[in-house]
This record gives C-alpha cells, sequence and structure tokens, in this order.
C-alpha cells in the first residue's frame, strides 16, 4: 500500500495532508464505504474532507471513532509519532517525541498513550502446537513502601519459540492467575516450558506437557527445555524501562507492554510493514479520550 524503506522515503510519501488522509481513508475504507455511527454503507464526500451518511444523515470525518478521535493536529504529525514509536527499538518518551514531531510534552503524552492504546494485544489462543516458554518478571518502581520494601508490578510473558508474544501486566504470580492465563491463551497442544516455580508443576494435570530448568541452581538449560526467548525478552523490555522511560505507572504499564510486545512481535519486518500494520489497528480502534486516560 505505501512504498518506503527509511524516514527520508516515508517523509517524502507522507509529504502533506492530503497524502496522509488518501492513505489513511484507503486503510480505513479498505472493505467498503461506511458510516462511522450506523455502519451504512453509503457515504458521501465533500471537498473540505467531511463524510456524511446516506441514511442517518451524520457528518463525521477519517479520524472520527479512532484514537486520532477529532484531534486537531494534523495527519502527519500522527504519522510521524506513528513511526517513531514504532520503529524506535528503545520506544521513546514523550519529551523527545514533542522535540520531534514539534508539540507540547502534554500532547505527545497523549499521543504515545492513543498509540500504544491501538497496538494493545488480542485475546484469545495465539500459541498452537510448538514449544511456548512461560515466566514472570518484577519491574522496580521508585515508590517505597512503609515495610522498606520497594513497590514492584509483576509482568507475565508466553511465548512460542521463535514465534510471537503475548504479556500482562498482572496482580502477583499466584495459581489462580498464572493458571487460567495460560489456559486461555495456550493450546493444550503445546509444551510448555518454564523455571521451577511450583506452580507449573500443575500443569501436567491440566493436560499440558511440561518441562522446566531450574534457576535457582543456575541450571539454564536441560537439553531443548529452556526459557532463552522469553528471557530476551525480558532484556528487551528492562531496555525500554531503564533506557527510556525509567518508570512506568501501574495504570499505564499494560499499554507500555502492548507497545513493546507490537515491536517484538514484528521483528524482521521491514519499516513499511510495521507501519501499515500499526495504522489498521489504529483504524479498527476505539476513541480514547484525554478524561479517560487520565481518570
Amino acid at each position: 500500500m505505501t512504498n518506503f524503506k527509511n524516514l527520508a522515503e516515508f517523509m517524502a510519501y507522507f509529504s502533506n495532508e492530503k497524502a496522509c488522509k488518501n492513505y489513511f481513508e484507503k486503510i480505513r475504507f479498505a472493505n467498503g464505504d461506511f458510516c462511522v455511527h450506523c455502519g451504512h454503507d453509503k457515504i458521501n464526500r465533500f471537498k473540505d474532507g467531511r463524510y456524511r451518511c446516506a441514511s442517518c444523515k451524520q457528518d463525521f470525518t477519517i479520524k472520527t471513532g479512532t484514537i486520532f478521535g477529532e484531534s486537531k493536529l494534523p495527519l502527519q504529525k500522527w504519522f510521524i509519532a506513528i513511526y517513531l514509536l514504532t520503529t524506535s527499538k528503545k520506544g521513546i518518551s514523550s519529551i523527545e517525541l514533542a522535540e520531534q514531531v514539534g508539540v507540547t510534552q502534554k500532547t505527545a503524552w497523549f499521543m504515545d498513550h492513543r498509540i500504544r492504546e491501538a497496538l494493545k494485544q488480542g485475546g484469545g489462543k495465539l500459541f498452537g502446537e510448538g514449544i511456548v516458554e512461560v515466566d514472570e518478571t518484577y519491574l522496580g518502581g521508585k515508590h517505597v513502601r512503609k515495610d522498606g520494601f520497594k513497590k514492584k508490578h509483576a509482568v507475565m510473558g508466553m511465548t512460542e519459540r521463535g514465534g510471537k508474544i503475548k504479556a500482562y501486566a498482572i496482580p502477583h504470580r499466584g495459581t489462580e492467575v498464572l493458571l487460567p492465563t495460560i489456559k486461555k491463551h495456550v493450546s493444550k497442544k503445546a509444551f510448555i516450558m518454564s523455571d521451577e516455580a511450583r506452580v507449573y508443576t500443575k500443569l501436567p494435570k491440566l493436560g499440558y506437557q511440561h518441562g522446566s530448568v531450574k534457576h535457582g541452581k543456575k541450571h539454564w538449560a536441560h537439553g531443548n527445555i529452556n526459557t532463552n526467548s522469553i528471557e530476551s525478552f525480558w532484556a528487551l523490555f528492562k531496555r525500554n524501562y531503564h533506557g527510556t522511560y525509567h518508570s512506568m505507572s501501574k495504570k499505564h504499564l499494560q499499554k507500555y507492554i502492548d507497545e513493546v510486545a507490537f515491536r517484538f512481535n514484528m521483528r524482521g519486518e521491514d519499516i513499511q510493514a510495521l507501519f501499515d500494520t500499526a495504522t489498521l489497528k489504529i483504524a479498527a480502534s476505539g476513541k480514547l479520550s484525554y478524561k479517560t486516560l487520565t481518570a
């Protein structure tokens, strides 16, 4: 759909607002015209960029009903933000994004989180008959509790070896959290590999094949049994955390996880594929107001 391999070609392709609108219109109406209010398949186009439904008669724009909302920012600025967020291996802070796009830090923060909202992971089973590595990690917060311990946020990850990942912020590492999450996303035909945590010893009773390594005894692999792939993702995620964002609030933690998971799952793809996939997800996204984001 697009045709660029680097930033210079990207900027040349989206050199003006008309080019951006034409691109997003093709993305949004790829399966035919529809009204964003009532779903009717007949709409009228106006020269000022508005659309009007032939049935309910309501007006809308190409941004209506997406995370762009009725933003006054031109699509070109949004597209630059999408490009930077999806291609920066360590992510991009709202301060740096503000400088690159030419907006305030507050606006850049809102743009960042709106884009992350659109990049969120889907539900359902992702992993089939292959090897699936499962693990959890903690992210340390800056806040210190009264008992002296630093506040930590738990994150659970599942990755198919050589394939995609799903990762979620979890309240704790208990059986009632980890096992239902595995059952939701991993097929019973998969071979699950983990560390020696006791919760995973219950997997065979649920019908899963299971192998583990004892990290506590510095055993990192036993034949083909290891968790190297999921550990690689944690290393990448923590480079984003420590190198760019420095802290992630509990409220927005999942959005940051979704961002890093999107880039991880698109690794090996070119810049064009990254951008096209991100904008396809944005076209299918819902609205996200500033009030909802900061509530």
